[in-house]
């Protein structure tokens, strides 16, 4: 595990786990909801994620970003109602659902309707590991499928033992993390937004910004 909870630790660990993601590796990491898994968005990178978390095929990961201009870089583009909501959410936590990014992310981040979900993180090691890479990296929680999310490094650490073993998983420690919410998740590809999760930002919320939202 690297200590990743001041400032001080944030800086000194970055060179390491940019290192570690542009080798294809998996980091666990602090978000603004829970801990998560993550990895750069080359497809044998996702591949792996998926095959360390032992994800459902067909269910895809989203993507965490520090900017728009990070958006733009990989295709992914802001619908009028996109745009209102992440105005008024972004950085928080507010996945939006958007077109885009074919011939530059994955397909298999592409969601059943079309979109690729993805979040401009609030949490400020996330940010910064974002930053310095330049690129996004994707998200789920860190947890196996159907189990409670983990809220410590430590107990992450000893579910993927064998992972961080072999030096597939490095763990960034920020500490414990409050049980909270989800992020909420908007479906914007078609003609009206789509409410697809109520988690930490309410549906009436998000009706008082964007009043066609179908929920």
């Amino acid at each position: 595990m690297i200590p990743f909870r001041t400032p001080d630790e944030i800086t000194a660990a970055l060179p390491a786990v940019v290192t570690h993601l542009a080798r294809r590796g998996i980091i666990a990491y602090p978000t603004e909801t829970v801990y998560g898994l993550g990895s750069i968005t080359s497809a044998p990178a996702v591949e792996r994620l998926a095959a360390l978390k032992g994800r459902d095929p067909g269910k895809p990961f989203l993507l965490l970003v520090a900017s728009r201009r990070m958006l733009q870089g990989v295709g992914l583009r802001l619908t009028d109602a996109a745009e209102r909501f992440a105005a008024a959410f972004w950085p928080g936590p507010l996945t939006l659902a958007l077109p885009g990014g074919e011939g530059v992310l994955p397909d298999t981040l592409r969601g059943p309707e079309g979109g690729i979900a993805v979040r401009w993180t609030s949490h400020p090691g996330a940010l910064q590991l974002i930053q310095t890479l330049g690129s996004p990296i994707t998200s789920t929680s860190a947890n196996r499928p159907r189990q409670p999310a983990l809220l410590d490094a430590p107990s992450i650490a000893r579910s993927f033992a064998d992972a961080v073993a072999d030096r597939t998983l490095l763990v960034l420690d920020a500490g414990a993390r409050q049980p909270s919410p989800p992020s909420t998740l908007v479906d914007c590809t078609g003609s009206a937004p789509r409410l697809v999760r109520e988690g930490a930002i309410s549906v009436g919320r998000l009706k008082a910004i964007v009043p066609s939202l179908v929920s």
